[in-house]
């Protein structure tokens, strides 16, 4: 129970990427990124200077720029620490009693940390619309596409991409600036998404649409 030790592995190259059924293209007026739950409890499991995270942090941080210099809106998520059981739910008998409510669990990682303008909302499940007025604000921003960063590929940000498009927000997943448990959980992840819900694609690939 708990989160694992994950050893290093190296992020997914462009000509790693699996195909994706949907052909939709990222624009600047349309998309909304995502930083799912890059928060010190869950990157804690990872070494810190190694792939896959210290690399797709350092993507991410280049999404984050992008995004904050083009008036793309921003959102995070994060959960609390010292969850009641009633509120934590099914999680906590796959996970246990998760982060404790103190920086060193709660608290976004510097590199990636919020600016006035974004918006963290409180994680309560796997999906960052369950319990959450994510669609709410990107459709008053209209916004009806997502980019998702973060963590972990094949739990949350699987889940996340898979409700997005049952609400109709064309998805596209960062490939090189999510990371997972292993590279072959963090594959997983993205041929499912390419097969079924949204479009993986690189961080340069996605500056380069959106320039």
């Amino acid at each position: 129970m708990g989160l694992p030790t994950i050893p290093a592995y190296p992020l997914p190259t462009a000509a790693e990427l699996p195909a994706a059924r949907g052909q939709w293209v990222p624009e600047t007026g349309r998309i909304a990124l995502l930083v799912h739950d890059m928060q010190r409890y869950f990157l804690a499991a990872y070494e810190a200077q190694a792939a896959p995270i210290a690399p797709a942090i350092a993507h991410l941080a280049r999404l984050l720029a992008h995004a904050r210099s083009r008036g793309i809106p921003v959102f995070y998520t994060a959960q609390r620490g010292n969850q009641d059981r009633r509120d934590r739910g099914l999680q906590a008998d796959l996970w246990g009693p998760g982060m404790r409510a103190t920086p060193e669990h709660e608290a976004i990682v510097d590199a990636l940390a919020p600016v006035d303008g974004d918006h963290v909302l409180v994680k309560h499940r796997y999906s960052a619309f369950q319990r959450s007025n994510l669609e709410t604000l990107m459709r008053a921003r209209g916004r009806d596409q997502l980019l998702i960063t973060g963590v972990y590929a094949h739990i949350g940000v699987l889940s996340t991409a898979t409700e997005a498009f049952q609400r109709d927000i064309q998805t596209f997943v960062a490939a090189d600036a999510v990371a997972d448990f292993t590279r072959a959980d963090h594959d997983i992840a993205l041929h499912w998404i390419a097969r079924t819900c949204g479009v993986p694609l690189t961080t340069d690939r996605i500056l380069e649409l959106l320039r």
